[in-house]
Parts: structure tokens; C-alpha cells; sequence
């Protein structure tokens, strides 16, 4: 199994990618989330031109955030800075798009995306719509060496869902998700059966788990702090998907132990203003950092809801992932927080 890292692009994230290459780290993925974060493009080519190893992916590009031709260009770019390096991470859209007030494209107007990318990639002309007009595009003078289409990038799908996982072992798709615990396990093993549906041999699914959490210490009050900075964020989504406006989760208050807890923050958010766009502080810091008046993330429940725990206790869970059948582990650093990868890296190595 193949460790990783994952970054809310900046343009220092180079450094802390240069530090996973020297570490042994694998990839290191980038969110693609323009209202909260520098550009992706700009933060992986930065990270390309400063190493020569590790791969470099998006994780994840949004198809209704950047046209099909720019999308390959900027791919193609990065392949030309650092060739057979470059993964092509795509989605339907969550933060992307619910900072804007937006829930998530159709499934099937993603595949036409990822289709018509991968084919500019490969430098073929491609049929395309636009402002109500069909056209063909390609690139046009590939052969002066500006881009890259030669080497290879490959095409990584998040899908949680039945029909997007269908969708990704069909176009024969590296997959990828978000979670821990047994929770993750699950989602796995259904991904494996919509991948054997498919006819495929189950040696060649390639599959990615993305976490947040904290190496703990033993010490109360040091772990406290590392949780709600290193994990809390992640903690904190689980509210903003169950909150917001235009997913197909928002306004619920799920039955159980966090029933409270949502009650507690759906307080919050009706005082988010303006009244007609509360996703704009719902969403702040998302993946980042815990806001001060989200009160109800606790480091208990952050321990519950991430990938959090001693040294031999993430071992223990991360044996447990590997066994299942999960070909890379992915953890999130934090910003401020980025040392965390010395922790993680010697988790890893015992793993």
C-alpha cells in the first residue's frame, strides 16, 4: 500500500510535497476550490518544478469549473513540467461548487467531460458544445513541444455512490473516496463489486482513501488541541453537508448521537447572513480550520469521526485498510499544521 498526502492548494504547498518525496511518500493531491484557496494549476506547477518523483494530482478537479480545453491544457502543461507525474482527479463537485451555491452536476455530463479531456490529453480533436454550437477542437500545434500529450495521465474518479462507482469501473478508473473507520471498508468493498460487475480483474483497481486526523501523544491537553486543529475540520463538513442549502442532505438532522449536535449547529447557521446566501459561511475554512462559533465540534466527537488516534492504534487501523484492499492511504495536511506529515510518515512505516 502507497501513502500520500492531500493539500488545500497554496503556493507554498510545494515545500510540504518536497518534504512527502523526501519521506517516500507517493503523491500528493490538491483541492481544486477557487473561493477558498489559490489556484490548483498554479500550486501543482510550483510542486512539479521542485521535485522529480512524486506524482502530482487534483483531487478534484470540477468539470462545470473549468471548460474541457482548458482543463487539458492546464493538464497538459503540468505534464510538460513534470512528465508521467500528473493524475487527473475529477468529480462531480461538493466544495467547489457549494461555495457557490451550487449542489452537484449530473453524472452523465461528467463522463462527457472526463471523456473529451482524456481525448484532448491524448492530442486527438474532440466533438464539443458550447454557447448552444457544436464545434471540434484539439490542440494545435502540439508537436512544437510547448505541452505534453505523449506521457500518459491517469483519470481518478470520486464516487460515492452506486452509479458514480458503476461509472468509474466502467471507464476502467483509479477511485477515489473520503472517510475512515469501517464506514470506508463498506464503500470499498461496494466499489470492488460495481468493479467485478464490470468484468474487470480485482488485482487492477486502483483505490485511493482520503483521511483527516491527528497522531496522538497520550497527553490530554496536547491532544486535545492537535484533534480540533489537525481533525476538527474535517469533523466540521459533516455539519456543512448536512446543513447547506442545495444538497441533497441539507436541512436533515439525522436520527442518533449527532442529532443534537446538528440542532446545535442549524442554530448557528440561521444567523448566517446574507439570509439569501448562508452557503458563504457555511463553508468558510472548509477543510481548514474549525470557525470560533462552531462550538459544537469537541475533540471527543473529532476522535470518533476521523482517522485519529496513538501511534499503534492508526497502525492497527491502517492494517485494517490495507488489508481490505486499498492500493493508497491519503492524509489531509492542515494549514499551520503541515509538521504533521513527520507524525504520519513514521505511522506509515510501520504499517
Amino acid at each position: 500500500m502507497e501513502y500520500s498526502i492531500a493539500l488545500a492548494s497554496e503556493v507554498d504547498s510545494w515545500k510540504w510535497v518536497q518534504r512527502a518525496e523526501e519521506l517516500g511518500f507517493s503523491s500528493a493531491w490538491f483541492y481544486d476550490t477557487q473561493l477558498l484557496n489559490p489556484d490548483v494549476f498554479i500550486c501543482m506547477a510550483l510542486a512539479a518544478e521542485k521535485t522529480s518523483r512524486i506524482r502530482l494530482g487534483t483531487g478534484v478537479l470540477v468539470p462545470s469549473n473549468r471548460i474541457e480545453p482548458v482543463a487539458a491544457n492546464a493538464f497538459a502543461t503540468l505534464n510538460r513540467i513534470a512528465p508521467g507525474r500528473i493524475d487527473f482527479g475529477v468529480g462531480t463537485g461538493f466544495t467547489a461548487r457549494r461555495t457557490m451555491g451550487l449542489g452537484a452536476i449530473p453524472l452523465a455530463r461528467t463522463r462527457t467531460y472526463i471523456e473529451r479531456v482524456q481525448s484532448m490529453m491524448r492530442g486527438e480533436i474532440v466533438e464539443w458544445d458550447f454557447e448552444g454550437k457544436k464545434r471540434k477542437i484539439g490542440f494545435l500545434n502540439p508537436d512544437l513541444g510547448l505541452i505534453n500529450t505523449e506521457d500518459e495521465i491517469p483519470l481518478w474518479v470520486s464516487a460515492f455512490g452506486p452509479r458514480g462507482q458503476q461509472m468509474t469501473a466502467e471507464l476502467r478508473a483509479g477511485w477515489l473516496n473520503f472517510g475512515s473507520g469501517p464506514a470506508a471498508i463498506d464503500s470499498l468493498n461496494q466499489m470492488q463489486q460495481a468493479w467485478n460487475d464490470q468484468g474487470h480483474d480485482a488485482r487492477e483497481l486502483r483505490s485511493v482513501l482520503f483521511c483527516m486526523g491527528a497522531v496522538l501523544t497520550g497527553d490530554s491537553d496536547t491532544d486535545n488541541a492537535k484533534l480540533m486543529a489537525q481533525g476538527g475540520p474535517n469533523t466540521a463538513v459533516i455539519f456543512h453537508n448536512l446543513t447547506d442549502e442545495v444538497g441533497p442532505m441539507g436541512g436533515l438532522v439525522p436520527d442518533g448521537p449527532l442529532k443534537e449536535v446538528q440542532e446545535a449547529y442549524l442554530e448557528v447557521h440561521a444567523n448566517y447572513e446574507p439570509a439569501d446566501a448562508k452557503y458563504l459561511s457555511n463553508h468558510r475554512g472548509h477543510l481548514m480550520f474549525v470557525r470560533p462559533e462552531e462550538t459544537h465540534i469537541t475533540p471527543e466527537l473529532v476522535r470518533a469521526t476521523t482517522l485519529s488516534g496513538t501511534h499503534s492504534e492508526l497502525v492497527e487501523q491502517l492494517t485494517a485498510m490495507k488489508e481490505a484492499g486499498y492500493s493508497q492511504i491519503t492524509v489531509q495536511l492542515v494549514h499551520g499544521h503541515e509538521h504533521a506529515i513527520e507524525d504520519w510518515a513514521k505511522v506509515f512505516k510501520d504499517v
